[in-house]
């Protein structure tokens, strides 16, 4: 399907939860918590939204307690939403002068996200959608991060599925190279707990500045 099949993520993360009102509060929470950790803060209002109204409709249109899962999935300049449950009928967006709640929140996926579409999976069907992210210094510095990651130590052979041992061998190989540079700087003659602290100045400022 158009729209659909793209290049390989730059991370993801995937959210299981439970379709019931108290979870959707929950759910929104641990998405903005994610975005603010891949440092992509700016489209955290309309994650918000998107994620509200594509868990509201799994247990108005599916059922009330079904299993769902939420996958986030930052491509460059857009964040992707999928919302995977076990139910094969498509939605199908009413009329802009329908009085019935049932689909309106088709309307608000169009009107906020840069695409969205749906597509039936071996379990049952996908409701997708993408927001545009503002690039800023942040998102430039996560991205020459894992770049330079991924090619530390040979990394790029260990991943060849971007899942969680993609993540894991990031995370390894980060910490590697921090102790690299921390021997690095020692070895120059200078403090490594300064280095530390100045980074430490770097990343707060960034942060800000974002």
């Amino acid at each position: 399907m158009p729209g659909y099949e793209m290049s390989e993520p730059r991370l993801r993360c995937v959210l299981p939860f439970e379709a019931v009102p108290a979870e959707v509060r929950l759910l929104r929470k641990a998405a903005a918590r994610q975005l603010s950790q891949w440092g992509v803060s700016t489209a955290t209002d309309e994650t918000e939204l998107l994620v509200t109204e594509l868990a509201t409709n799994v247990f108005k249109h599916v059922g009330e307690g079904v299993s769902a899962t939420l996958v986030l999935e930052w491509r460059g300049e857009r964040l992707r939403l999928e919302v995977h449950d076990k139910s094969q009928v498509m939605p199908t967006p009413k009329s802009a002068d329908c009085d019935e709640e049932c689909g309106r929140g088709l309307h608000l996926l169009a009107a906020l996200a840069v695409d969205w579409g749906t597509v039936l999976t071996a379990a049952g069907k996908a409701v997708w959608c993408e927001v545009a992210i503002t690039s800023g210094r942040a998102c430039r510095r996560i991205e020459r991060a894992v770049e330079a990651l991924e090619k530390y130590q040979g990394c790029t052979s260990a991943i060849g599925s971007r899942g969680r041992r993609w993540e894991a061998v990031l995370e390894e190989s980060a910490i590697e190279l921090i102790a690299d540079l921390l021997h690095w700087t020692a070895a120059r003659g200078q403090d490594p707990d300064d280095m530390l602290d100045r980074a430490q100045v770097h990343y707060e400022a960034g942060g800000e500045a974002a």
